[in-house]
C-alpha cells in the first residue's frame, strides 16, 4: 500500500473558463512542482485533452487520470473518472452527443483549445464545452459505471453547479458513493447538515482553471499498487472512490 497526493478536477486550455497557458504540458509541469503524485484532467464535457495530458504526466512520473466534469441535464457538475484513456475517451464520444450544440464564441466565453503531445494546438472545438448535457444524474452514474468509471457530485460546498446549490439536498437515494469538497474544512459544516454523507468517501480537488490553483501535496489517498503500474494505480483509485477497500 502506498499513500499518494492527488488533485482530482483540473482544467485544460479545452475548457473555456480556463487559461490559455493550461496546456497539458504546463498542467504536468506545475503538477510535478507542487509534488502530486495522481492527478486527473477534467474538463467540462470533453476528454479530448487527455492523451496529450497522458503524454506528458508519464514523463514526470505523475499518474494520470482521464476525466471529465459533465454537467448534467439537472445542470449539476459531476467528476468522471476512468481507469484507462480508451474507455474515457468512448465516455467522450456518448457525451459528445449529448451535448446541446450551441457554437463556441471564444471572445466571450474562451478559447477551446484541444492540444497535441507537442503542446501545441491541433484544433479548436467549435461547440460550447460549458452547456448541460441530456444526460440525467441515474443515467451518467450507470454509463460511467458500465465503461469501468466512477463519477460523484462535483465541488458540492460551492453554489455554481453544486449538487446541494442546485437542488438543495444530497438526497440519500443518489447511488454515488463519493463526493468532492472544494475546502476540506467544510467536510464538518455539511457533514452535520446532510449526516448520510458521513457514511460515503470525500476527496478535496482544486478545480484549479490556472497554474497557480492546481493543489499542492496536502491530500492523500492509500492504495495498492503491487505490482506496480500506472494502470494499476489508476484502477486502484477508481475502486477506492467506488467504495472498495472497506
Amino acid at each position: 500500500m502506498t499513500k499518494y497526493s492527488y488533485d482530482l478536477h483540473i482544467h485544460s486550455c479545452l475548457s473555456p473558463c480556463a487559461d490559455d497557458d493550461m496546456t497539458p504540458a504546463n498542467i504536468a509541469g506545475m503538477s510535478a512542482i507542487q509534488g502530486l503524485g495522481i492527478v486527473a484532467l477534467t474538463d467540462h464535457n470533453s476528454a479530448k485533452n487527455c492523451p496529450a495530458f497522458f503524454h506528458h504526466a508519464k514523463k514526470h512520473g505523475i499518474v494520470p487520470i482521464a476525466g471529465m466534469e459533465l454537467t448534467t441535464a439537472e445542470d449539476i457538475h459531476l467528476i468522471c473518472l476512468f481507469p484507462t484513456l480508451e474507455s474515457a475517451l468512448e465516455f467522450d464520444r456518448i457525451v459528445s452527443a449529448k451535448l446541446f450544440k450551441i457554437k463556441n464564441k471564444a471572445a466571450i466565453f474562451g478559447n477551446q483549445f484541444i492540444m497535441d503531445e507537442n503542446d501545441e494546438i491541433a484544433a479548436v472545438e467549435e461547440n460550447l464545452l460549458i452547456n448541460a448535457t441530456s444526460i440525467d444524474i441515474e443515467g451518467a452514474f450507470h454509463t460511467v459505471r458500465s465503461l469501468g468509471g466512477v463519477c460523484y457530485p462535483a465541488h458540492i460546498d460551492r453554489e455554481s453547479n453544486g449538487m446541494i446549490a442546485v437542488l438543495g439536498d444530497f438526497p440519500s437515494d443518489v447511488p454515488f458513493v463519493s463526493f468532492e469538497l472544494n475546502d476540506g474544512k467544510n467536510f464538518t459544516e455539511y457533514s452535520e447538515r446532510f449526516p448520510h454523507i458521513k457514511e460515503k468517501r470525500y476527496v478535496v480537488s482544486s478545480d484549479a482553471h490556472n497554474l497557480w490553483s492546481i493543489s499542492e501535496a496536502e491530500n492523500f489517498v492509500t492504495l495498492d499498487d503491487e505490482p506496480y503500474s500506472s494502470l494499476k494505480v489508476a484502477s486502484e483509485l477508481i475502486k477506492y472512490l467506488g467504495g472498495g477497500y472497506e
